[in-house]
């Protein structure tokens, strides 16, 4: 029987040369595949076939009991490979969920982070992070994203909340919101939901899943993707997979990072690696400009006269499993690498090369 759902990293199986198909889990699944299956420290996840994706769309918008238990068997391989579980109060799973056809084109869902939080979950993820703000932040960012995403609600309203919320409290910068600040804005976030739906929130992590799985399926059908593929000349039979993967941290204290990097100087091509990292940051931090980002290499810090330490000389464990991991890209790909990474508590995770 074809399969229809891959996982990846972990102990998976990655054998299966359907796997590394992008016409059948996708640019990023192939992608994720292929770094797993040669050690890379990827966080562990499933891609759901672009084939399931056309036939969800042919059959009026439904799951097939098959397609439902190949999930749940892959969650499981999630959970069994972090030591956590989706919805679990005390120590929850939390999982991103991206789309990812095998040609990149605008107007396909945008990603959705921290899924699997909810009312109780979060308290979990405070006690487990020992920090708090950050629990209550990361299900605020959650709650408007799959609002704007999977909801279809504006995000308009709740960037509205939010800058009321900081106006109120005399705040310039998200960074000066404390715990009880985005717990009170949660409150706000999800009455704003209630209210433009007409039902809750919701609070299931497997309706969550299954509502982001939906909503990455749909966004192949969008006027707009329709329409970019009609200009050019992308097959409409392609489809779609979906990725679910475990959630990891860069924002969890001063052992946690985030950063792009290049195995060589992008500008001259010379053997030197090459990046920009922030300890205690999320991926998008680095590139949003809203605080300075640091160099990856002592060299280079220095080359630019720049006063706070490279990842060469903070995380130098961190800094030597990532030099190990250039080489050994590219020896794989016989081509320069440019990468996204995360450090949380000190180990290393590739999130795209």
């Amino acid at each position: 029987m074809t399969k229809t759902v891959y996982t990846f990293g972990g102990d998976a199986d990655h054998s299966d040369a359907r796997q590394k198909d992008k016409t059948v889990t996708g640019g990023k699944g192939a992608n994720l595949a292929e770094m797993a299956s040669i050690g890379l420290p990827v966080p562990p996840g499933f891609t759901i076939t672009t084939e399931e994706c056309l036939r969800y769309l042919q059959e009026g918008a439904d799951f097939s009991d098959d397609l439902r238990r190949a999930v749940a068997d892959a969650v499981g391989h999630i959970e069994r490979t972090v030591g956590k579980k989706l919805g679990d109060a005390a120590d929850p799973l939390l999982v991103s969920v991206r789309s990812g056809a095998a040609i990149s084109m605008p107007g396909m869902m945008d990603t959705v982070l921290n899924l699997g939080l909810n009312d109780e979950t979060v308290k979990g993820l405070a006690q487990t992070s020992g920090d708090e703000r950050f629990a209550w932040d990361s299900y605020r960012r959650f709650i408007q994203m799959y609002s704007d995403v999977v909801l279809g609600l504006d995000h308009g309203l709740f960037e509205e909340a939010l800058e009321i919320a900081k106006e109120d409290r005399g705040y310039y910068n998200d960074t000066e919101m404390e715990a009880q600040d985005w717990q009170a804005l949660v409150e706000e976030y999800l009455s704003i939901a209630q209210r433009d739906l007409g039902h809750p929130f919701p609070q299931d992590v497997n309706e969550q899943l299954w509502g982001a799985i939906a909503a990455v399926f749909d966004s192949w059908d969008t006027e707009r993707a329709k329409i970019y593929r009609r200009l050019n000349d992308i097959p409409h039979d392609m489809g779609t997979a979906v990725n679910v993967q475990a959630m990891v941290f860069g924002n969890m204290g001063d052992t946690s990072a985030t950063g792009v990097a290049f195995t060589r100087d992008p500008s001259t091509g010379e053997k030197a690696y090459y990046g920009e990292w922030l300890v205690n940051a999320q991926g998008e931090d680095v590139v949003a400009g809203i605080r300075t980002p640091q160099y990856l290499t002592k060299a280079r810090r220095e080359d630019a006269g720049a006063d706070k330490p490279s990842m060469e000389e903070a995380m130098p464990d961190a800094y030597g499993e990532l030099a190990r991991v250039f080489e050994l890209l590219e020896g794989h790909y016989k081509d320069m690498q440019d990468i996204e990474f995360t450090v949380e508590r000190a180990k290393l995770f590739l999130l795209q090369t």
